[in-house]
């Protein structure tokens, strides 16, 4: 790569520790030079651990986006701070990426997309979960055609028992919702991604608060607190795309079900078909036999950057850097996170209506 790029981090917390700031610290060519939390002591260890000699501690962000010799910002936050920040960071001539979702609300993540337009920077959305080697050599079999047109398909997102009870995330106002825009978000933009769709026409969903105001649930990060588990437990939705496709979304943190899986797809399309449940699976017709084959990820066949990648995070850190470096197009476009929210979005007032919501001037 051409230089050396200085990155700021806005938001401290866990995503931050657990994904980015271990990923970027791999990378040669970048430093990390400025830290931003409200908490202040969350931004002073993340700078002694990961920053640059130097590296600057901000609890206000609009100060540390005040220093033109930042190239990237990389914007770990709660949802609803989300749009305000990237716009800023945008507006402050940086290049940005976001955590997932996009934004809060679906008008946010559009105001992000204009944003960046008009700025000229690059904007990309923190869904990890393209750069599996599942997803990766799943996505290679799309684009070649071996799956032929891919008219149904399914979103999974789906725990057990798995309610993140640390942080914001039960915090409705700050998130805009529950395990549809924490997990779910995931999911979708696999789909979509896989489907290569972006064209929804009707939506229909549903949410459920079950077991949200159980006492003492049994759940995989101990109990959590009935008073303050303000979104739903579980949401679903069918999307009708502008093409006829259907895709199906389940989302879960907390469902009476052993069918558990999160962040895969399953596709179903006119030469074959495919699901993430059990490995990578290919599944069709062939002499009129019907065939099912596993693809075999561990070594070997990896188009990619072969050097210190241990994770998605890793080859997404990678990708994005390189994507700034080099003026290519983000894995992870804003018009595309820009659609997932929007869906996202028409699931929640479809539950909230019980009506579908037709999308992009589509009529009932």
């Amino acid at each position: 790569m051409s230089k050396t790029y200085k990155i700021g981090i806005i938001g401290c917390g866990g995503i931050a520790n657990g994904k980015h700031l271990p990923s970027l610290s791999k990378l040669n060519n970048v430093e990390l030079v400025a830290f931003c939390d409200i908490v202040t002591e969350r931004a002073e260890a993340a700078a002694e651990k990961y920053g640059a000699e130097g590296a600057k501690v901000y609890e206000d962000y609009t100060e540390l986006l005040k220093d033109a010799s930042i190239d990237v910002i990389h914007v770990l936050t709660p949802n609803e701070s989300h749009a305000r920040i990237s716009i800023a960071a945008l507006e402050a001539d940086k290049h940005v990426m976001c955590e997932k979702p996009m934004a809060k609300t679906a008008a946010e993540a559009r105001q992000m997309v204009e944003a960046a337009k008009k700025s000229g920077k690059k904007l990309t959305i923190g869904y990890n979960n393209r750069f599996r080697p599942d997803s990766q050599h799943l996505k290679r079999v799309c684009e070649d055609g071996g799956l032929g047109n891919i008219y149904y398909a399914k979103a999974h997102a789906i725990r057990r028992r798995a309610v993140p009870t640390w942080g914001v995330f039960l915090d409705e106002e700050k998130q805009g919702g529950g395990p549809l825009i924490d997990i779910g978000t995931h999911a979708l933009d696999l789909t979509l991604w896989m489907m290569d769709n972006y064209k929804p026409k009707v939506v229909l969903g549903t949410k459920y608060h079950e077991l949200s105001q159980r006492e003492n649930a049994a759940n995989a990060w101990g109990p959590w607190d009935p008073s303050k588990f303000k979104v739903e437990d579980s949401a679903f939705g069918m999307i009708v795309m502008e093409n006829g496709a259907t895709v199906t979304l389940e989302s879960s943190w907390a469902l009476n079900t052993l069918d558990v899986h999160e962040a895969k797809c399953t596709l179903s399309g006119s030469e074959a078909g495919a699901d993430m449940k059990d490995g990578l699976r290919i599944n069709g017709e062939e002499f009129s036999r019907l065939y099912t084959k596993e693809a075999e990820l561990s070594s070997g066949g990896v188009a990619f950057y072969a050097g210190n990648v241990e994770s998605d995070s890793d080859l997404e850190a990678y990708r994005w850097i390189e994507a700034i470096d080099q003026d290519l197009e983000p894995t992870v476009t804003p018009e595309q996170a820009c659609v997932v929210s929007e869906i996202l979005e028409a699931i929640y007032e479809s539950a909230r209506t019980g009506k579908a919501v037709y999308m992009n001037g589509a009529e009932a």
